[in-house]
């Protein structure tokens, strides 16, 4: 038979225009005179579609989807999609296989995740052990996404006569992900002897990116073909006796620092574009300061948009420097995007006059910074009113752990595409970008990082340097190590007890600050939940 996977970028809650990609691609598989076309999970309603699911009138509106499909396969190929289902008061994630005019099975997932940025315990039912599905007179055992994790739903999918495995997913991206997705892969394989087609989701969701990257792999756990990472494709293969054959092969290795690095970006890219076209943003804006966040923040922007499409403001102060402000300009000009100069210090001599009275007496201190940067924030903010343009804020992962940012300040903005990367890591990525041409100043990357909101200033007057930082930073953040764990591997402990005050500490920051792409196996949101109010500091 012949069979083709769709790797489709769906819209949260656009259901009608997610069953008219359907329909397209339904159309191209017939074309190529396809027996199934395969979609990833929840196409019909997005993925993840949160709450949504809970009103009565989405839940009407995706069960009818799925009549619309039912009339797509009176003609042309099967299709296997994923949606929603309700069963008199319970709702589940289900997987919906349609042919000739005709739901032939409904499956729903039985494996729930209710871990990291999943929460579908909240919104569906499990569904039963389910067992392999009879088409064609092949038994076709089909899991969605969690199902392929667990060992339970392979084992009753074989024992039961499986003969081919389909998991369609919607599996978002971290570093380490695809390697993941493999090994469990290759367990579910040694476990059945089965070969496996796995589909997943493209496109970017809030703060979640799914990379796509599906691929089929061998009885023995052989990748036989491969879909592109980062992009819609679609790909037919013929699968006979066991065999998948297709003329797609895998891609290079992802384990070594380079494939990380372009991953990163493209997940980068992919998150802010889907966000902004999603929403319907014209545009975005951002302060450009001649720093290396909102350089590197400035790059993404222009090679996802467009230059036409990024607007950047530089806002000096008395404290700005020469060399920044050349900068700044060097990179717009390298991006051929629009820079306009928009100074500070009128409003900051206002400001000094406003508040003299309260201040009376009182030393010039970290009160006085922070205006500087409101005032930033406030002017991108007033442009961002009269454009429409999307603010982007460049905060890093380093400087949003330890609360090196100021609320309503440089953390003012919609979007944060550096939000899950640490500083060390937007050095490396800074670099991996201008070898593919150079747009970042290398002054940038070279010369120490400064808010400059006083003369003379440097990041590390307040913090470790970024290197040490960021190495206490992940052992507290993704490793969930202790003070005492850390202290035993060498680092001092002091170190780490100031970096530990100043992440617990600044919960409530991050509680305000823009989403942003989830990079890591822990990024701050909904990976990780912590307590505002918080008596533990260990």
């Amino acid at each position: 038979m012949i069979i083709a996977i769709a790797q489709t970028n769906f819209t949260v809650g656009d259901i009608a225009g997610n069953v008219e990609k359907i329909a397209a691609l339904h159309k191209k598989a017939a074309a190529q005179k396809a027996d199934l076309i395969i979609f990833s999970e929840m196409s019909i309603t997005g993925y993840p579609p949160e709450d949504l699911v809970l009103r009565k009138g989405f839940q009407e509106e995706a069960m009818q989807a799925v009549a619309q499909l039912v009339q797509l396969t009176r003609n042309g190929p099967a299709i296997l999609a994923g949606g929603l289902w309700r069963e008199k008061t319970s709702l589940y994630n289900t997987a919906f296989l349609i042919e000739s005019g005709i739901v032939l099975h409904r499956q729903y997932k039985h494996n729930l995740p209710n871990y990291s940025v999943f929460d579908e315990k909240r919104t569906f039912a499990e569904g039963i052990i389910p067992g392999p599905t009879l088409w064609r007179g092949k038994k076709l055992g089909i899991m969605i996404c969690e199902d392929m994790w667990k060992p339970e739903v392979a084992e009753n999918l074989k024992k039961q006569g499986a003969e081919l495995l389909i998991t369609i997913n919607s599996s978002p991206y971290d570093v380490k992900k695809q390697e993941a997705r493999y090994a469990n892969a290759r367990t579910r394989i040694k476990q059945t002897g089965l070969p496996l087609i796995y589909v997943n989701q493209i496109g970017g969701q809030d703060e979640l990116v799914f990379d796509g990257n599906s691929f089929t792999m061998s009885a023995k756990g052989e990748i036989t073909g491969h879909l592109k990472g980062f992009e819609e494709d679609f790909f037919v293969l013929n699968y006979d006796n066991g065999v998948i054959t297709s003329q797609n092969f895998p891609p290079p290795s992802q384990n070594d620092e380079e494939a990380t690095l372009r991953g990163m970006y493209q997940a980068m890219m992919l998150g802010l574009r889907d966000y902004v076209r999603k929403n319907r943003f014209p545009g975005v804006l951002l302060g450009l300061s001649g720093g290396i966040d909102s350089a590197l923040t400035a790059a993404i922007a222009t090679d996802v948009l467009g230059a036409k499409s990024v607007h950047t403001l530089m806002m000096p102060s008395v404290y700005t420097s020469k060399e920044s402000m050349e900068d700044a300009a060097e990179c717009a000009k390298a991006l051929g995007i629009k820079l306009d100069i928009v100074p500070i210090s009128p409003a900051m001599l206002a400001f000094d006059e406003m508040l003299a009275p309260l201040f009376t007496g009182k030393k010039p201190d970290i009160t006085e910074e922070n205006i500087q940067s409101r005032l930033r924030g406030n002017i991108l903010m007033a442009v961002s009113n009269k454009t429409g343009n999307l603010v982007l804020t460049t905060g890093n992962k380093s400087e949003m752990a330890v609360g090196y940012a100021t609320l309503y300040g440089d953390m003012c903005g919609a979007f944060n595409v550096l939000k899950d990367v640490y500083k060390t890591t937007v050095y490396k990525l800074a670099h991996w970008r201008n070898k593919q041409s150079p747009v970042i100043p290398a002054r940038i990357i070279t010369k120490a990082p400064s808010a400059e909101l006083k003369p003379n200033q440097t990041d590390q007057d307040s913090l470790p340097p970024y290197a040490l930082l960021d190495a206490i930073l992940m052992r507290l953040v993704e490793d969930q190590l202790s003070i005492n764990e850390i202290a035993t591997q060498g680092y001092d402990r002091k170190t780490v007890e100031q970096v530990a005050k100043l992440l617990y500490r600044s919960e409530y920051k991050r509680c305000q600050a823009a989403p942003g792409v989830k990079i890591t196996e822990m990024s701050f949101g909904r990976d990780r939940r912590y307590p505002l109010t918080n008596g533990w500091n260990a």
